[in-house]
Order: C-alpha cells, then sequence, then structure tokens
C-alpha cells in the first residue's frame, strides 16, 4: 500500500485504479482476513461500489485472493451492514 488507506492495481488494458480501503477484519469463523474496498465509483442507482478480498496482513507485497464461498460472502455482508449502521448512527448523533 502506497499511502495508508489507498491502494492502486493495474487493470486488464493496463489503466492504474486506485482503490481505498474501507476497513479490514479477521474473521474467526473462516481464520481468514478480509480487506472491504472501493474506487469510488458508482453503480447504476448511485450507489459506491464496494468490493471485498481475502489477504494476509504480513503479505508484501499485497495480495488480493478471491473470496470463495456464500459463507464468508455472508460474514462480509454482515459486517458490511453493521459497519453502515454504526456509521448512519455516528452522522445522527453529530447532527
Amino acid at each position: 500500500m502506497n499511502k495508508e488507506n489507498t491502494f492502486k492495481v493495474i487493470d486488464k488494458e493496463g489503466k492504474e485504479i486506485e482503490f481505498e480501503v474501507l476497513f479490514t477484519f479477521e474473521s474467526n469463523e473462516t481464520n481468514k482476513n478480509y480487506m472491504v474496498y472501493t474506487d469510488n465509483s458508482k453503480d447504476e442507482k448511485g450507489n459506491i461500489r464496494v468490493f471485498a478480498s481475502v489477504f494476509n496482513p504480513s503479505d508484501e507485497p499485497l495480495e488480493l485472493l478471491p473470496v470463495e464461498t456464500e459463507r464468508e460472502w455472508k460474514i462480509i455482508e454482515t459486517i458490511l451492514d453493521s459497519v453502515q449502521e454504526q456509521n448512519k448512527k455516528n452522522k445522527e448523533e453529530t447532527k
């Protein structure tokens, strides 16, 4: 990673894309580390696209691996929902 919360990837066309790390977590259920990140692009509904990958925090350089199972996706979705809910509460409290 170049900056504390960003990393760059070269896509298939050779274009450099910068991603922002939203959060990372380790699942006790799968014994894997996950990274949730975005390139801040939006989907057709106007929602910011979010991606998730498996990673090993001690790897240099950083290697992102695919999420392999439906169970893993469910864990990620649950954590993401929880983070979004907490962010929503925090914004309401600061008003």
